[in-house]
């Protein structure tokens, strides 16, 4: 399969669906979290929508993961830009995106919709190297955009 020389508009646009839901989980934990520790006390807590937006929009953060990975197979991604040894980095950290993306929200779907305890730990560990791995993500980018001025953000666009 030849390599493409850009996103096609889908894989550009389930980025940043991904991002979105991804940032609307880190800044809207406390309900999940509320209801998690209520559960494991036993007891009762008042209907938040936000507690089924936090499993849904999980779960969604799932299925668009593993979509993003289908297409990636199916048709590609450009190369990576600059020296070899940038390029496998980059490889490296999409990778490890990835795998922590399925990871986070299959861990958060085994601890509440399974009721496994230590998935849930697991999911707070997880959700922990996804974020110093997304903001490693944006640096990367940010860095090729401002100091190495190669295109590589206007890719994702």
């Amino acid at each position: 399969m030849p390599t493409p020389t850009a996103y096609s508009r889908l894989q550009i646009h389930l980025h940043w669906i991904t991002a979105t839901l991804i940032l609307a989980q880190y800044v809207f934990p406390d309900a999940i979290a509320a209801a998690w520790r209520a559960s494991l006390r036993g007891t009762e807590m008042a209907f938040d929508p936000a507690v089924p937006a936090h499993v849904v929009a999980g779960l969604a953060i799932l299925g668009l993961a593993l979509w993003r990975i289908a297409l990636r197979l199916r048709h590609g991604a450009p190369a990576a830009q600059g020296r070899a040894f940038l390029a496998r980095l980059a490889h490296i950290g999409h990778l490890a995106l990835y795998a922590l993306l399925i990871a986070v929200a299959g861990s958060g779907a085994a601890a509440w919709l399974g009721g496994i305890a230590p998935a849930a730990q697991a999911h707070g560990v997880l959700k922990s190297l996804l974020l110093v791995t997304i903001i490693g993500h944006a640096a990367a980018a940010l860095w090729h955009q401002f100091v190495l001025r190669d295109g590589t953000l206007a890719r994702m666009r």
